[in-house]
């Protein structure tokens, strides 16, 4: 995950590609500790069954599973990461595969099992992912004039990822399953009020309010807002002390609400081209000159990704690790609010957008109570 980090912060930015990778990867690479261990249980119930005089014969558990993890992550990084060469992936794989032998705590054959293992899982991974959606091109129409997104002032840049919308979700039946209703029309009351806001709180920001809107800012040359989560969650399991099943399922969970959170966001995004606080406020009259506190992106603003990827995320947490509910739906909520902070998002774009990250991490969290997995005592 942390190499995936550091790919994505080498690339422009684009969250809704970056929430993809991330939910490839931990998927892929927690499908292969599912294998490994159930090939493991297969080991031991043979080593069980054998006659006294044929045990022996080889060593359990088969296969490793941090083998398995290598395989399948080396080969998903090597398929999201093109520009990077494929034998620098292998060579992680083979390194941390020949460190469970260097310990003591794998064979040879236990790790190049393992391996074997991974890379079959991340094959079936990949397939997935080759009919998702995302080698389609979109033909550059968009709407014009001041009530639609446009380049903030002085940028020709192109939207980002249009059609991410209609990539292939994990738990929703489509992007547009929760696409909500449309924004505050532009310049109706309403929407003057919340481009206002927007400036009032800009204008009298506290250190406090920038401490929180730069912590949570997700730029480009970072792992960006779904790669922040990923880094408190991995923090987090650090200090809780996990075991490696548990420590892929949660990451796995996680990034699938993540890579959901990213295509409903990015459908609401393009079926309705919201401005963002930096232009409308000025076709508004509002302010000629006005300037967010951060960088405005370049894609539409309602809804906020930010704010869908942390309700998301702050759901499937809260529930992985009950004990601290409170403290990760909060962290959310900060989230979200940082973007109105930042000046680039308005009050609706934050609210509907962390509405629809909440129920996309509650239908993971349905999904998590019927893996098998929580009727079971941590191993």
């Amino acid at each position: 995950m942390e190499t995936a980090f550091e790919l994505v912060s080498q690339r422009a930015k684009d969250p809704a590609a970056a929430s993809r990778a991330y939910g490839l990867l931990a998927v892929g690479m927690y499908d292969a500790v599912v294998a490994a261990s159930y090939w493991q249980g297969v080991r031991r119930q043979e080593a069980r069954s054998a006659a006294p005089g044929e045990r022996g014969g080889g060593k359990a558990p088969y296969p490793s599973e941090h083998a398995a993890i290598a395989g399948a992550g080396s080969r998903l990084l090597a398929y999201l990461f093109p520009e990077r060469p494929r034998a620098s992936f292998e060579q992680m794989a083979e390194a941390a595969a020949a460190s469970r032998v260097a310990s003591g705590a794998s064979t040879r054959s236990d790790v190049e099992a393992g391996l074997r293992l991974g890379r079959a899982v991340a094959a079936r991974v990949i397939a997935r992912a080759k009919k998702d959606g995302t080698r389609r091109r979109w033909d550059g129409d968009r709407p014009r004039g001041p009530a639609y997104w446009r380049p903030p002032p002085g940028s020709v840049a192109r939207p980002v990822s249009p059609l991410a919308g209609s990539w292939r979700t994990w738990v929703l039946a489509s992007g547009r399953q929760l696409r909500p209703p449309p924004p505050p029309a532009f310049d109706s009351p309403r929407f003057r009020a919340e481009a206002l806001e927007v400036v009032r709180i800009g204008e009298r920001l506290t250190p406090a309010q920038r401490r929180i809107a730069k912590f949570w800012e997700g730029g480009e040359g970072t792992a960006l807002p779904p790669g922040i989560w990923n880094r408190a969650a991995l923090a987090y399991l650090r200090r809780a002390r996990l075991s490696v099943p548990r420590s892929t399922r949660a990451l796995a969970l996680l990034n699938v609400a993540l890579a959901d959170a990213g295509v409903a966001a990015w459908d609401a995004k393009y079926a309705y081209w919201s401005p963002r606080p930096e232009n409308a406020i000025r076709d508004l009259g509002l302010d000629r000159r006005w300037k967010p506190f951060l960088k405005t992106p370049f894609f539409p603003a309602y809804v906020s990704g930010h704010a869908t990827y942390s309700g998301a995320a702050g759901e499937v947490l809260a529930h992985l690790f009950p004990e601290d509910a409170e403290t990760f739906r909060a962290k959310a909520r900060e989230a979200g609010l940082s973007r109105i902070y930042g000046g680039i998002h308005y009050r609706s774009d934050n609210e509907v957008g962390m509405r629809m990250g909440r129920r996309i991490g509650e239908l993971v969290v349905e999904r998590a109570r019927r893996d098998g997995a929580e009727a079971r005592s941590e191993p």
